[in-house]
């Protein structure tokens, strides 16, 4: 009443914006813990979680109800500018990896890339810069070449490998590598969406950190 400050007001706004940051599990299979490593630039919402041998970079955002769980498959690693939408999923198989120059992941996603609403990327899978997975899409033990687009609800998998341009109808289930050489050139109207979308969600992580404060620390949590 009265304008009193609420004494509780300051440890709840302290708490409210911490996402779910730790490292893995001990297990059998993966007996060292190993934290997640996220640029102080990118942006992981307080209602998500990351898990164990993760890199994040510069200008990621991660959105809500995320969940980024490398405590089998590991390492994961998410590049520059790369947004990760609501309620995504990254988990991948225990000693089932893809190689990225002289290192090897469970999952590797490249630069500017946009995972949307729903989908599920699970390892072993590599995506390269630029490329655009739908909602809902599943990729699965594949290899995704460099600014292809894959639509709503289709699924990659069986270790096939999507030449670079490529677009991946709506449903469509690429189990195939003669599938996967088929598929003709991403349509103009689909390219210029998925740049549309990663103009938007690059804005983000900074706009974010304005929004929470700064005083958070390299690994994302809030002070």
């Amino acid at each position: 009443m009265g304008g009193k400050k609420d004494s509780n007001s300051s440890n709840i706004h302290s708490h409210c914006f911490k996402p779910f940051i730790s490292p893995n599990p001990v297990t059998s299979f993966n007996p060292v813990q190993r934290f997640p490593k996220i640029d102080k630039t990118a942006f992981v919402s307080q209602f998500s979680s990351v898990i164990g041998d993760v890199t994040i970079r510069n200008n990621v955002y991660v959105a809500p109800n995320v969940s980024i769980r490398a405590d089998e498959g590991t390492p994961f690693y998410i590049g520059s500018n790369t947004n990760i939408q609501d309620g995504v999923i990254l988990h991948g198989l225990l000693n089932k990896k893809v190689s990225s120059g002289k290192e090897r992941y469970s999952i590797f996603i490249g630069d500017e890339v946009t995972i949307a609403h729903g989908a599920l990327v699970h390892g072993p899978c590599y995506i390269a810069d630029e490329v655009f997975v739908g909602f809902k899409a599943i990729v699965y033990n594949a290899i995704v070449g460099r600014g292809s687009f894959i639509s709503y609800n289709a699924v990659v998998t069986n270790g096939v490998r999507i030449p670079p341009g490529r677009f991946v109808p709506p449903g469509a289930n690429i189990d195939s590598q003669k599938k996967a050489d088929a598929l003709s050139p991403v349509p103009k109207d689909d390219k210029e969406f998925a740049h549309e979308v990663q103009r938007v969600n690059q804005e983000f992580p900074a706009s974010y950190h304005l929004l929470f404060g700064k005083n958070r620390c390299s690994c994302g949590f809030a002070y």
